[in-house]
């Protein structure tokens, strides 16, 4: 009995936990076509569409995205932005992993500001990640990134100073748009190419689809460098 008992409470606590991803609400739907699904900071430019709400936890970014890319698209959303959460009193929350919103909108393209000249080295979501930049050794947090500015004539080499690791140099160029790296394998699969183009080659430094890149930036928390 005691047994039954265990298992039927592990099975009830695994459910409980579960995590949902909801369209929570829709006010309108737009018919663009448009892939991509880019984080905004400023959305007075732009028609709100609805909420998406994530309720749960789970280490498995790739899928959440994933699942949220495909509720956005439902309603034509190209653009997203964190949706603050208050309480009684009037201040907000801080950023809570396990339960969070946000409002998707459609934007027009030429509305959409874009970083020029930035980098974005996006930590797993388990263990701490070393590395080096510009050989000196950081130490990055698990669920956190580190946003660099590239300059003009200056080469900016990140390693992950392993015996056989990855390693890329970087440099400011006219007109190039923020560039996103992960340094741990996200454990992308080949069929995750239809959840905005998040279809990579893993490795110990990734290239990241810019709208991955974003979702990421948007969950995690950043990280100051030394």
């Amino acid at each position: 009995m005691r047994k039954l008992f265990f298992l039927l409470f592990a099975f009830c606590s695994q459910w409980f936990y579960l995590q949902s991803i909801v369209l929570n609400k829709v006010d309108k739907v737009n018919d663009n076509q448009d892939k991509f699904f880019y984080s905004i900071a400023e959305p007075s430019k732009s028609e709100f569409l609805g909420e998406i709400l994530v309720n749960g936890f789970s280490a498995d970014d790739v899928k959440v995205f994933g699942e949220i890319y495909k509720k956005a698209k439902q309603t034509g959303a190209n653009t997203f932005a964190l949706k603050p959460i208050e309480n009684v009193d009037g201040t907000f929350q801080p950023f809570n992993p396990a339960y969070y919103i946000l409002n998707i909108y459609y934007t027009k393209p030429d509305d959409i500001v874009n970083e020029q000249n930035i980098v974005y080295l996006v930590s797993g979501s388990d263990r701490n990640q070393k590395i080096n930049i510009n050989n000196k050794t950081t130490d990055v947090q698990p669920r956190s990134f580190l946003r660099l500015e590239l300059k003009a004539q200056e080469v900016l080499t990140v390693s992950t100073r392993k015996l056989l690791g990855s390693s890329v140099k970087l440099s400011a160029k006219d007109n190039q748009p923020a560039l996103y790296f992960s340094l741990t394998d996200f454990r992308i699969r080949s069929n995750d190419s239809i959840y905005g183009g998040i279809n990579l080659k893993s490795g110990d430094i990734t290239g990241l689809e810019k709208s991955f890149g974003m979702f990421l930036t948007t969950i995690y928390a950043e990280q100051k460098k030394d």
